[in-house]
């Protein structure tokens, strides 16, 4: 799995026309799946993301978990996150999982990380043409992959 995360002052993901969620303070977490994606790339991931310390303190530091901070979430499938631009000029898809795949790993990241925090945690629609707006607060922005932790 790979997610770009985004601190956001606010976002929103619209779909044909309606805003299906939106948040202020939190982060806005595009989620990419790939095959051999499983459960314990989900509880990793969620681990860290909820514990990364990227909110200001109150000397402006970021030192403050999410969790701590009381951030809202927005999580978005991508599947785009593992395109390949390494031949040519079209990006290809081949390492994004197929949606029979993508889905369920995706529904059950989202259920994994609404029983792990107290805060909002919306979504955009699987598949959808998705339009997400965000204001990135910092800029803050950060790639994890569970394929290549660091």
């Amino acid at each position: 799995m790979k997610v770009v995360i985004q601190r956001v002052s606010r976002a929103s993901v619209e779909v044909e026309g309606k805003i299906v969620s939106s948040i202020d303070k939190g982060l806005l977490i595009l989620l990419g799946v790939t095959d051999g994606d499983a459960m314990e790339d989900i509880d990793w991931l969620i681990k860290k993301i909820t514990q990364l310390r990227i909110f200001e303190d109150e000397a402006g530091v970021m030192n403050v978990s999410a969790v701590d901070a009381g951030a809202a979430y927005i999580v978005v499938s991508q599947f785009t996150l593992h395109a390949s631009t390494k031949k040519g000029n079209r990006p290809s898809y081949i390492k994004a999982a197929r949606p029979e795949v993508a889905e369920p790993l995706y529904e059950a990241f989202v259920e994994k990380l609404r029983s792990q925090v107290t805060s909002t945690v919306g979504t955009g629609i699987f598949g959808a043409d998705m339009k997400v707006s965000l204001v990135n607060d910092g800029p803050v922005t950060i790639i994890i992959d569970t394929q290549n932790k660091e």
